[in-house]
């Protein structure tokens, strides 16, 4: 089976595979930088962690296998317009692309967003053949009976009305800003290209910000297995407990991935282990029974490397955090007290803790924003909509955003969010941030003074 040749691979002659890589290139290069053999034993168990997690992690399948030969090339092309336009105007527009690398559909690669295009077919077909009225086939002296006059002209006029409607543009909300951007922004053809490179690179890095628990987490338990149980020295043991513990502290105000990926695995593991899953020992209440739990299964490693190869951050989190789990690691949520200006308990309770997490795992913890009219008002505008969960944006950070979206699309640009539990449209026209209450439909002001801010 797949995780007992995987194990056998962390743990069997590990010996002979860090002589084997401590004595190769280009890993002897970088292992040498180390300043002690357990750092580099260290960093090659970290690192063979981190490789099969890449490998092996369903969130990684689609990414591209050759990137770096394509990061190469998109060196290439950034210092070919550098050498045409010059290295300022370049630089100062990746800047501006790099500030909003993070308004990507992030499940673009497994959901399938738009209907393909035949390559082979040029042009459209037009509306006139796509949208006939329904008729059944029969003989001339039928038709009449078959396909009564009265029902083709009530849907030829259906048909005729929907092609009077204007169409929206987009016809849906568009979450991929990106490439909505790259398709129907003003921009010049290198802009485009530089555009392209950043959200390209963009999306071959979210996996790992949709996996920075599992994976750190998954990198960890193995170099602490591998060295615990196969190549540690015993000179070496107090300097690697040193070096693992600073790796796993945590501090105020701070998610440790590490800590949190490693504890919630090996919690797996044991739970697989002992058989502390499923209906019966859920609709266990007695705190004594589910502790002494023990069916001896043996399915917790077995387990684990099943978790690696389905899961991200937010269904790992979902699935295995447990009430046990929080209340034997002392898990709570906080929050910053204004009055106090310090940061204090808010709750113990499991659900809070759980739904706090998950917040901050959702899209990154990042606000979710899509494309809802690219010509607002008729006026070529931008029109922005942000998925509210309950936390209101940042406004300098949301006007600065603002500011680099117009910079793109040259255009007023605008954003309707909630502040102070209100709905709202912030705007940015090229010189002016503005912001405006909505009334009940979300595109009309209720005020007509606006709140300026420079």
């Amino acid at each position: 089976m797949e995780y007992e040749q995987l194990s056998k691979g962390y743990s069997y002659g590990l010996q002979k595979i860090y002589e084997l890589v401590i004595n190769n290139d280009p890993c002897y290069a970088y292992l040498l930088r180390c300043n002690s053999m357990l750092d580099q034993k260290l960093v090659m168990a970290h690192v063979m962690g981190h490789c099969d997690f890449f490998k092996n992690n369903h969130w990684f399948s689609r990414t591209n296998r050759k990137m770096l030969d394509q990061m190469a090339n998109h060196g290439t092309r950034i210092r070919s317009h550098m050498e045409e336009l010059g290295v300022e105007p370049v630089e100062e527009f990746i800047d501006v692309c790099l500030s909003i690398e993070n308004l990507i559909d992030i499940h673009l690669p497994f959901i399938k967003r738009r209907e393909d295009r035949d390559r082979s077919s040029f042009g459209e077909q037009p509306p006139e053949d796509r949208e006939r009225p329904l008729k059944f086939d029969s003989k001339a002296y039928m038709d009449d009976f078959m396909n009564p006059p009265g029902f083709v002209k009530e849907q030829q006029d259906r048909i005729d009305q929907e092609r009077e409607k204007p169409r929206s543009f987009p016809e849906h909300p568009e979450r991929d800003i990106m490439l909505f951007l790259i398709e129907h922004a003003p921009l010049d053809a290198w802009q485009r290209d530089v555009l392209s490179i950043i959200r390209d690179e963009s999306y071959y890095f979210a996996p790992q910000a949709q996996t920075k628990i599992m994976n750190e987490g998954w990198a960890s338990f193995w170099h602490s297995t591998i060295l615990t149980q196969c190549i540690l020295l015993p000179a070496e043991v107090v300097d690697y407990a040193d070096h693992h513990s600073g790796t796993m502290a945590t501090s105020p105000g701070r998610l440790n991935p590490y800590k949190l990926g490693i504890e919630l695995l090996r919690d797996i593991e044991e739970r697989w282990n002992r058989g502390q899953f499923g209906p019966e020992y859920e609709e266990c209440d007695n705190y004594e029974v589910r502790r002494k739990w023990d069916r001896q299964l043996g399915l917790g490693r077995q387990k684990i490397f099943e978790v690696r190869k389905i899961h991200s951050d937010v269904t790992f989190i979902d699935t295995f955090l447990t009430p046990d789990f929080c209340r034997r690691h002392k898990i709570f949520s906080f929050k910053y007290n204004d009055q106090h200006e310090t940061y204090e308990i808010e709750s113990r309770e499991f659900k809070k803790i759980k739904d706090r997490l998950l917040f901050q795992l959702t899209n990154f913890g990042q606000p979710i924003i899509r494309v809802k009219d690219g010509n607002y008002r008729n006026r070529g505008e931008l029109y922005l909509q942000q998925e509210h969960f309950g936390i209101d944006l940042k406004l300098d950070h949301a006007q600065d955003t603002l500011r680099h979206l117009h910079r793109l699309w040259t255009r007023p640009v605008h954003l309707e969010t909630s502040v102070d539990g209100r709905t709202t449209l912030l705007s940015f026209d090229g010189s002016d941030h503005t912001i405006r209450p909505l009334g009940g439909t979300g595109h009309e002001p209720a005020e007509p003074k606006d709140r300026r801010r420079g």
